[in-house]
């Protein structure tokens, strides 16, 4: 299935690839990004997803699916036409539903 990385997932995932560097983990910035390309790729299976349900209708559908290798980090998506498109890649000690219900469309 194709799939479409929305701006703010891309800049969630370069925040956290910062994070590891800052933090002096190279090989973990490394394998993060991988794991994030390898996991969304792996979605060949999108209904898998555990659903979520929030307000904000640009989200109906949404799922979440972790990052292998680094579960406490999830994508959330919805599939539309025909494609994935990753909303965010969230840690899951964040604020995770109000950030979701201000996600405006793009």
């Amino acid at each position: 299935m194709k799939h479409c990385i929305r701006p703010s997932a891309r800049d969630d995932i370069l925040r956290q690839y910062r994070y590891y560097l800052l933090e002096d983990a190279l090989d973990a910035a490394t394998r993060f990004l991988e794991a994030v390309d390898n996991s969304i790729s792996l979605c060949k299976m999108p209904e898998m997803g555990a659903p979520r349900a929030f307000k904000n209708p640009i989200l109906a559908g949404l799922r979440s699916w972790p990052v292998k290798d680094f579960e406490d980090m999830r994508i959330y998506y919805v599939i539309q036409k025909g494609v994935l498109r990753v909303v965010r890649v969230l840690h899951g000690k964040r604020d995770i539903k109000t950030i979701l219900e201000t996600e405006k469309g793009r």
